[in-house]
């Protein structure tokens, strides 16, 4: 078991991750892991941790660690926002055939102003990029 373990551990957190050196190679067989840096995935901060002196192979194994987990918080975002088009659909539905006045009433100008904020902001980006288009 020991043999197929990682070299690093990235304990995430917000906006990143502690960073854990792992070693399998000590007289008591156990797994220790030393806590080496903090790293930023927003700003690409990268602290070593105290008096820790980061290797070149410690640096390369966290900055693809933050290029995967950038690519991860992406995929998230955009599967979020696509559920959320879900969301919007199932609450139309329910709007039609399901809600009573009373639930209408609770609900109707929250949703009507965050779907005018929304088409807003989305009408003002799409013209732009059409703009940078031209």
């Amino acid at each position: 078991m020991a043999g197929d373990l990682p070299d690093y551990y990235f304990r995430v957190r917000d906006n990143g991750a502690t960073v854990f050196r792992v070693d399998t190679e000590n007289r008591q067989r156990r797994i220790e892991m030393d806590e080496i840096a903090t790293v930023n995935v927003r700003n690409g901060n990268v602290k070593p941790h105290n008096s820790a002196s980061l290797t070149p192979e410690d640096m390369a194994a966290i900055r693809d660690w933050m290029a995967q987990r950038q690519e991860v918080l992406a995929a998230r975002d955009i599967d979020d926002i696509l559920r959320a088009v879900d969301y919007l659909n199932t609450t139309t539905h329910w709007a039609q055939t399901k809600a009573t006045g009373e639930q209408l009433d609770r609900v109707t100008d929250a949703l009507l102003l965050a779907m005018h904020d929304l088409r807003t902001v989305l009408v003002r980006r799409k013209a732009e990029r059409l703009m940078k288009d031209d």
